[in-house]
């Protein structure tokens, strides 16, 4: 996907007020990247692409009904702060634990008008307490067996998992097979034709039944 395709693409699909919303997140991006990388450098040039269509396109398998959405390494807010932007009945919380990072989310949250509904949390994912979530999103945060053993405890039976993992997933299932279990499709991304998304539905350890809410 190009930069034009993927501004002609959320032109299409997001109002005219998110569309100039995710354009001040992009300029806050961009200033903050002289202090701390935030993005790589090659991906710079295609934050479009790269960073905003790659984070949007996720809002769609998640359900109208979701209220709360747990994003985990959130970085420079991909997805967490898209999906922030995008879903205006959504509660999003962002977990970083690198300082410069979670206080360069608290500020930009705030300057975009949607920290109300945005809950930056600056340390480690195992430091947090538990609590349940309609949406769990990890982008490049660990591997599916790091990953489902850290974050399971923030899940219940509805919850649904989007993972998007690269030329990864398929491969990175295989590796959990013998002791996760659940539904879990493998869905092509729309910006990298050899990049794929997992979302799952029912995720427990293997023998275990649904965690209820």
């Amino acid at each position: 996907m190009t930069e034009q395709e993927a501004e002609g693409w959320l032109a299409d699909h997001v109002s005219r007020e998110t569309l100039r919303s995710l354009g001040e997140l992009v300029d806050h991006i961009r200033a903050e990247m002289p202090r701390q990388n935030l993005i790589a450098a090659s991906t710079a040039e295609h934050i479009w692409a790269r960073h905003i269509v790659d984070s949007a396109q996720l809002a769609a398998f998640a359900p109208d009904s979701a209220r709360c959405w747990l994003d985990l390494g959130s970085g420079a807010g991909f997805p967490g702060l898209v999906i922030a932007l995008m879903r205006p009945a959504v509660r999003v919380t962002l977990v970083e634990s690198r300082r410069k990072r979670a206080e360069f989310l608290a500020a930009t949250a705030e300057a975009l008008d949607v920290a109300h509904r945005v809950d930056v949390r600056g340390q480690r994912l195992e430091l947090i307490r538990e609590s349940p979530f309609d949406v769990i999103s990890a982008r490049a945060f660990a591997p599916l067996g790091r990953l489902l053993p850290l974050a399971h405890r923030f899940s219940y039976e509805r919850t649904i998992w989007l993972l998007p993992k690269g030329r990864s997933a398929v491969s990175e299932l295989e590796a959990v097979a013998g002791s996760w279990q659940g539904d879990f499709q493998v869905m092509p991304s729309m910006t990298d034709s050899e990049a794929a998304i997992i979302v799952a539905r029912e995720v427990q350890p293997q023998g275990k039944g649904p965690k209820r809410r």
